[in-house]
């Protein structure tokens, strides 16, 4: 197999369905939680071969951000790279993650942070981390997993 690059601005199409597919963006590396890749991955849903432009794709909303290994994603053929663009969004994104046993039904240890910025810890989540995404460096199958069903595969603890 070819060695394969990747860089900040790539973007990439994965199998939504038979019919369509969702666009993801990798927009940064986060030195908070493993110098891991970070990725944005976009709302809309597309028709197979019907590839919009990279600016339409880059302005649409985000459904939600994640940390994995893109290159990871391309070798097991989740993802294909069709372009890239210098317009990553807006990076102040906070994330969340537990520092227990992932197994439990509730967490009260919580990492906190925004990336490449200093964690914190919470016992219980603020209104705002909350709302943060899900900050663990995942496989790209749940990834996929996401995309498609919006759903992680796997457990993880909630807060209440």
């Amino acid at each position: 197999m070819p060695r394969i690059y990747t860089r900040v601005g790539d973007i990439f199409e994965a199998e939504y369905s038979d019919e369509e597919v969702k666009y993801l963006q990798y927009i940064a590396n986060d030195m908070s939680q493993l110098n891991s890749d970070v990725i944005r991955v976009f709302s809309r849903r597309y028709k197979k071969g019907k590839t919009p432009g990279l600016d339409e794709i880059v302005e649409g909303e985000v459904e939600f951000y994640a940390h994995c290994v893109v290159k990871w994603g391309i070798e097991l053929g989740f993802w294909e790279k069709i372009g890239n663009h210098p317009e990553v969004g807006d990076l102040d994104i906070l994330f969340r993650t537990t520092k227990g046993d992932r197994r439990a039904k509730i967490s009260r240890n919580w990492k906190v942070w925004r990336i490449n910025r200093k964690p914190w810890s919470e016992e219980i989540l603020s209104e705002e981390s909350r709302i943060a995404d899900e900050g663990s460096v995942n496989p790209p199958k749940s990834i996929l997993h996401k995309i498609q069903t919006g759903e992680y595969d796997f457990v993880y603890p909630g807060f209440e």
